[in-house]
């Protein structure tokens, strides 16, 4: 699907500089915040005495943050806007929607809130479903700026390549202190902003200290904005949040500026840090005492109430607010202490998409109903299809989904031009457009963290990391992306598919390119990892991917990527295959050996000499596994054997045998055995690399072994 213009004519919308400024309703939020802190460390304080249920365990406090926050939250206005947050962000997610019952049960773990117990109560969420969308936080400092640069590369996907006028004029806001500007996050997700021109604002709030340390060792001179003067395509002001007319006009300027379709923004504001870094932190340990005294002098507080007394509203009416808010604060605190502990039987759901429960919300995030209603499929596969190689497989499929299905993107470091090293996308960028197909920054944790945010955003990113030792930079946005549906309690998800080449290539290794290491992201909650041996697998587990809700690390063997070895017929344009059910190779009687990837075709050649007494199974994705296919062979067959590629210490087939041993323990005529590459990287060499890799020779060594056993 080509890209359109974005040459239509822009609808008429008030500017933040021209929309009059709620004051009331800031004043409020800030009275609200403050109040919040207060009750939170007033607990806090009296541990001894307060019982445990009543008592923040993890307290990060945004006094002095709290005004400047406020002001940004009533700009941000729009149905399609979305947040990336931090832990100081509650002041913004007061102003725009969060209730105080639920901003105290959050930190409080009561049920209901961000996570319904399940996470720190300051990684925050909002699932606004008409209005600012705050996504899911992390835990991590610097993980918010990918995923938010993610939401605003799928505005301008939304607006422009889908044509939904809707999205005019929507942003995507990361809020973050000063020692964030030293993450990788940061410059990813600014290079992303800056290079696509996207509706972003990077919203620095900067009170000195990140934790102990100073700002001026998170970037030279300690203020990002002086530092990034000249960035091409990045408007910057920068000024004082502890000024409220200033903050007012300085951010009215960002955001106008980027609402207009100027491409991203910069701002960056000095505020005080009133208080220790967190609850248990003693700041007076790295501050003197006249330091912490100076910053009391910069409260923003006094300075936004004697802007409005008496120019706005009368001393009276102040009085009369902070009276309100002491009532409101009041009741919310009663309401989120009597609420119910989170209910520890449901512990387990929401590790991935499940039936809905009574009471179940959808969860924010993926491909709407409706979208994955009009996509045909079968589990029949095209007996009749001509024979293709895996990787002209996937991009059949890849080629199809795109065609059906508009909210299909495809992206990754040299997929546009090029078509990929291995050349899997080759022609697809000419023949979908720029828009759909493309080429990123080098930035494994920018192409993970965007796309989890255009996930969040309805659409189904389709992102490859060129091979898999180059996604350990990416690790962290990988990791919060599978755990998101548990630690939202199904708030929000993001189904995403990373495609990930990996393993021995034809005739050569590496330690950097030949990784295969799938028992990391077996080990990872949350993600579905397909590891296919051949073409129509190939087929059948990337479109059953690219439909699901659950996020899928497709591994595309580089051996089956360069070779022959794995092909087979073309199964159709409609073609799926249900993740975590395993296939039956061949059958046998005598002896199962369990593989996957490549290996399948070293051990179906050692099979060959045994007749029918070896029965092989290929598992195709290690999570989940098909327990019960494994279990049932065995138990008929009595012997297992395990062959996989990556390291034999704590590989994925430990976890095989081990389940094999306790459930099939009495049915077993030899030890469960293993066979794997030792514990070593993989060599380059051919003579080495032949060394330490499973061959047809050795496995049939091994299986004869268990036969005489």
């Amino acid at each position: 699907m080509p890209v359109r213009s974005a040459s239509k004519p822009r609808s008429a919308r008030p500017t933040a500089s021209d929309r009059a400024i709620d004051w009331r309703s800031i004043a409020y939020n800030t009275l609200v915040s403050r109040a919040l802190d207060d009750a939170e460390e007033a607990t806090n304080r009296n541990r001894a005495t307060v019982p445990r249920e009543h008592v923040v365990l993890y307290q990060f406090s945004a006094r002095g943050h709290d005004v400047a926050q406020s002001i940004l939250g009533s700009m941000l206005d729009h149905a399609h806007d979305g947040v990336g947050a931090y832990y100081r962000s509650r002041p913004l997610l007061l102003s725009i929607g969060l209730t105080i019952e639920d901003a105290l049960a959050s930190p409080l773990g009561r049920s209901g809130g961000f996570s319904d117990g399940r996470d720190i109560g300051v990684v925050c969420n909002l699932p606004n479903r008409n209005g600012a969308v705050v996504l899911p936080m992390s835990g991590d400092v610097g993980s918010q700026y990918t995923p938010a640069a993610g939401w605003a590369q799928s505005i301008v996907y939304h607006r422009d390549v889908l044509g939904d006028e809707t999205y005019r004029g929507a942003m995507a806001v990361a809020l973050g202190g000063e020692a964030s500007v030293a993450t990788n996050g940061f410059w990813a997700s600014l290079t992303m902003a800056t290079t696509l021109r996207l509706p972003m604002l990077f919203y620095i709030e900067d009170n000195g200290l990140g934790i102990s340390v100073r700002g001026d060792m998170q970037t030279p001179g300690g203020n990002i904005a002086r530092n990034l003067a000249s960035f091409d395509n990045l408007f910057i002001r920068d000024g004082n949040g502890c000024d409220p007319e200033e903050s007012a006009r300085l951010l009215g300027a960002v955001v106008d500026h980027v609402r207009a379709g100027n491409g991203p923004a910069l701002i960056h504001l000095t505020v005080p840090r009133l208080c220790s870094h967190s609850g248990p932190d003693n700041q007076k340990g790295y501050r003197t005492e006249a330091e912490i005294a100076f910053d009391a002098t910069r409260d923003p507080l006094p300075r936004l109430r004697a802007h409005l007394v008496p120019a706005t509203i009368t001393a009276s009416q102040w009085t009369e607010l902070e009276t309100e808010v002491e009532r409101d604060v009041t009741r919310a605190l009663d309401g989120a202490r009597s609420r119910p502990a989170p209910d520890p039987s449901t512990i387990h759901r929401f590790v991935y998409e499940e039936p809905p429960r009574a009471g179940d919300t959808p969860a924010f995030g993926g491909l709407a109903d409706a979208d994955l209603a009009a996509l045909p499929s079968t589990a029949e596969p095209n007996a009749t299809g001509d024979v293709v190689r895996f990787a002209e497989a996937v991009k059949r499929t890849l080629r199809a989904e795109l065609q059906r299905n508009p909210k299909v993107l495809v992206f990754g470091e040299d997929v546009g031009v090029k078509g990929g090293v291995h050349l899997v996308t080759e022609g697809l960028q000419k023949q979908f457009g720029a828009g759909r197909v493309f080429d990123t920054s080098l930035s494994e944790e920018g192409i993970i963290g965007r796309a989890v945010g255009m996930a969040i955003a309805g659409l189904m990113p389709v992102a490859e990391i060129q091979f898999r030792k180059y996604a350990d930079p990416a690790h962290e946005q990988l990791n919060n992306c599978g755990t998101m549906r548990w630690r939202t309690a199904n708030r929000f998800c993001a189904p995403i598919v990373v495609r990930m080449p990996g393993g021995y290539g034809k005739d050569v290794g590496d330690p950097w390119h030949s990784l295969s290491a799938e028992v990391t992201w077996a080990h990872a909650v949350g993600w579905q990892v397909a590891i296919p041996s051949n073409a129509a697998d190939a087929v059948g587990l990337l479109r059953s991917a690219m439909r699901g809700r659950n996020p899928t690390i497709f591994f595309e063997h580089r051996s089956l990527l360069m070779t022959s070895d794995g092909s087979a017929r073309y199964p159709g344009d409609d073609y799926v295959v249900p993740l975590g059910v395993a296939t039956r190779v061949r059958e046998g009687t005598d002896i199962t050996v369990v593989s996957w990837g490549a290996m399948v075709h070293r051990c179906a050649e050692a099979a060959e000499r045994f007749g029918d007494r070896v029965e092989l199974l290929d598992l195709r994705t290690v999570a989940p596994w098909d327990r019960d296919a494994v279990l049932e062979s065995v138990r008929r067959t009595s012997r297992c054997l395990i062959v996989h590629e990556d390291t034999l210490t704590a590989g994925f087939g430990a976890e095989i045998a081990a389940v094999v041993a306790r459930e099939a323990f009495w049915y077993l005529d030899a030890p469960v055995d293993r066979l794997a590459v030792e514990d070593v990287p993989m060599p380059y060499y051919p003579t080495l690399l032949d060394a330490v890799l499973p061959d047809p020779e050795r496995i049939a060594v091994r299986i004869d072994a268990l036969l005489r056993a």
